[in-house]
């Protein structure tokens, strides 16, 4: 993959930086597929100086004018020439070749300035969403920026697209509010989501009376082919319960304490990814259904664009593992969020911390990888956070793990390994 591109600007033309700090995300048009890295710069009268993923940068800024190059790895050399107009730059950037480095390519290239962080404490943001993606997308512009330690009051709608008025506002599929961009967050470091509150926003949730064939036996599948009816519970909000709106004779009294859960929590997948449908899963999160995606509980996501671009649906009144029934009890939400980043510490996977367990989702075509996924990130969390040996971890693992199995519903599986804190403390 090219090295990535570095860009230089002042936002005042004529006017020196002072030395001042900017962050800037940068697009690069490789033949039609665009790459977006993260810049920070300093300039002093028209030099200009900065660095990207560690590359050194040098410049000049002259009027509206710019003109830079960026040396890379083995001294290859990226050269930029671009014009600031309105707020933004374009211009044309000159690369080796990425097959022949005797040669030279020429690609498009634009920029954005990062607001600068405001003055003052963390802040808190309301957003009202007014529209919602159906992909986990790195192309999808941000729909608010944010700062570390940044607090976020949002709603979500169900994986039908309704919200809590009853109104279809979006595709079916599980559509998500955001993306939202996390200022200061770069590939190769961690995102940290703060789960402070999910709470129902109306009366009824919606799921289905069928059963997974992955969960059904060979003797059961024919007699399973007239389910698949819709379902409708009513939610007591006020006493946190659920119940049947029409139920069986049997099933009169069956009542369920709700426990609010976000099926869909993710970060953009990566460079050489395209956007992914918010029903799938990865490295990135997405629809993972995992129901300890909850509130109070924080969930680690490995960051793989600029400002990691955070989705957030398919919010449940409750699911129990394996989300067998196809759907859970889907409805609508408002959540309150709050986000941090671990800077230049990258995870294999999304991990979930709850105040007495740590969790590690694996999400595979097939339960016995996802199996390994997770059993091999946990490992990884106990060396990278702990300390501990392979042979400390086997000990560890083999006399406390719990395994469970979260999703069966969709086209990648889920499995989480869950390790009590308690295990980690001297004594304990």
């Amino acid at each position: 993959m090219l090295k990535r591109v570095a860009l230089l600007f002042c936002l005042i033309p004529g006017a020196a930086l002072a030395q001042a700090t900017e962050q800037w995300v940068v697009t690069t048009d490789l033949w039609g597929n665009p790459v977006y890295q993260t810049l920070t710069l300093k300039q002093d009268g028209e030099a200009i100086a900065g660095d990207m993923d560690g590359d050194k940068v040098t410049g000049r800024r002259h009027g509206s004018t710019i003109t830079f190059e960026e040396t890379g790895a083995n001294n290859a050399r990226y050269s930029f020439a671009g014009t600031i107009k309105g707020g933004r730059i374009d211009g044309i950037a000159d690369f080796p070749d990425s097959n022949n480095p005797a040669r030279r390519a020429k690609h498009g290239f634009s920029a954005r300035r990062i607001p600068d962080r405001p003055a003052g404490p963390p802040r808190r943001h309301e957003f009202e969403p007014t529209e919602y993606s159906n992909e986990f997308s790195p192309h999808r512009a941000p729909v608010l920026t944010i700062w570390p330690g940044d607090t976020v009051h949002t709603k979500t709608i169900d994986s039908g697209g309704v919200d809590e008025n009853g109104v279809t506002r979006a595709l079916f599929g599980n559509p998500q509010t955001g993306p939202f961009f996390v200022a200061t967050a770069s590939p190769g470091d961690t995102l940290v989501v703060r789960l402070n509150r999910l709470r129902l926003n109306r009366d009824h949730a919606d799921s289905l009376d069928t059963i997974v064939g992955r969960a059904l036996g060979a003797s059961l599948v024919g007699k399973a082919a007239d389910l698949g009816q819709p379902v409708r519970w009513k939610l007591d909000r006020m006493r946190g319960l659920a119940s049947l709106e029409t139920p069986t004779e049997r099933l009169k009294e069956f009542v369920v304490p709700v426990r609010p859960m976000l099926g869909g929590l993710a970060v953009a997948p990566g460079f050489g990814s395209a956007p992914i449908s918010t029903g799938d899963t990865g490295r990135f999160g997405g629809n993972m259904d995992f129901n300890e995606v909850v509130e109070g509980n924080v969930v680690y996501l490995p960051v793989q664009q600029p400002g990691a671009l955070l989705y957030l649906g398919d919010a449940h009144a409750l699911q129990g593992d394996g989300e067998t029934s196809q759907y859970a009890l889907e409805t609508s939400m408002d959540v309150e969020f709050t986000v941090e980043v671990i800077k230049g510490k990258s995870i294999a996977m999304p991990r979930v911390e709850s105040p007495t367990q740590i969790m590690v989702l694996g999400q595979a075509g097939s339960l016995d990888e996802a199996l390994r996924s997770a059993t091999t990130g946990l490992i990884q969390w106990l060396q990278q956070d702990h300390g501990f040996t392979l042979s400390e971890c086997a000990i560890i693992l083999g006399s406390s793990a719990h395994y469970s199995v979260p999703n069966l519903a969709g086209r990648s599986v889920g499995v989480a390994i869950k390790l009590d804190k308690a295990r980690l403390r001297p004594g304990s």
